[in-house]
């Protein structure tokens, strides 16, 4: 009994360990770039110096260098892709899923669209956007980002669409419901938990793209991952000022996760059945 009692402490405390462990690893990073912001160059020359005078002037130059028109930029750019995303995914992941439109075939051909690589798109997408006049504004950065971010989301959904049983919708048409009423009332309420999860992942792939942001937005539509890369100049990386900019690029991304993750968990609780 004893040596049971041993044993199962031991694993208890690998566990632990290992645990910690994964923690630290994941966590390094992060405390990496917050104390790299707050180094002058001089400290930032000995990376493993922890025993620093702090100071602000990273943040001062990173601020007044405009890096807040490059979030805002940034942040229109996610915002709207998720919107047409959403407009557009959704229905179509509803009519795929559930009214088999297209056929298997369908399914297939939205992964196929995400394996056309970048560099093939953006030269048709820059000449359009030159010939429309719109180049070095924020609307080929969108358009460039719905080729990438609408396929997988759409796939994403039809996922969570599958797993509804039309016995649902079918029931709420016999009281009363038109099939867009019975969509809206029955069926969405059900996918809201995957509607946050799109919505957090098609925000992510959009504002992490650098390489349309950088040729079809230029420097009038700077995105923040455009920026970031500016950091890194002839006279070698300017890590202060780009932990910065880096820690500015982390803070949506963490809002938004906070307030769909209540949303999740309520979609989760309710549903189109309650007893």
């Amino acid at each position: 009994m004893r040596a049971y009692r041993a044993k199962s402490m031991l694993w208890t405390w690998v566990r632990i360990i290992f645990l910690w462990t994964a923690v630290l690893v994941v966590l390094f990073p992060y405390a990496w770039v917050v104390l790299s912001s707050f180094k002058s160059p001089a400290d930032l020359t000995n990376p493993t110096k922890l025993l620093f005078a702090p100071v602000l002037d990273n943040w001062e130059r990173v601020f007044a260098g405009g890096i807040t028109n490059n979030f805002g930029l940034s942040l229109l750019v996610g915002l709207a892709t998720v919107l047409v995303t959403l407009l557009v995914g959704t229905p179509a992941a509803y009519a795929i899923s559930h009214y088999a439109v297209g056929g298997r075939l369908t399914r297939f051909g939205i992964l196929l669209a995400e394996l056309i690589p970048p560099s093939v798109l953006v030269v048709p997408l820059y000449l359009v956007s030159y010939y429309l006049r719109v180049n070095g504004m924020v609307i080929p950065v969108i358009v460039a980002h719905l080729t990438f971010v609408l396929p997988v989301v759409t796939w994403f959904l039809i996922s969570f669409f599958d797993d509804i049983p039309r016995d649902l919708e079918q029931a709420a048409m016999i009281d009363g419901c038109t099939r867009f009423q019975a969509f809206l009332k029955v069926v969405l309420p059900q996918v809201l938990p995957g509607l946050g999860a799109a919505v957090i992942f098609g925000f992510v792939l959009s504002w992490n793209d650098m390489f349309y942001a950088l040729i079809l937005g230029g420097e009038t539509a700077k995105t923040l991952p455009v920026a970031i890369a500016g950091y890194n100049t002839f006279r070698g990386v300017q890590l202060g000022d780009m932990s910065v900019a880096i820690l500015v690029s982390v803070l949506p991304t963490l809002v938004l996760s906070f307030f769909i993750q209540r949303r999740m968990i309520r979609g989760i609780g309710g549903g189109g059945v309650k007893g």
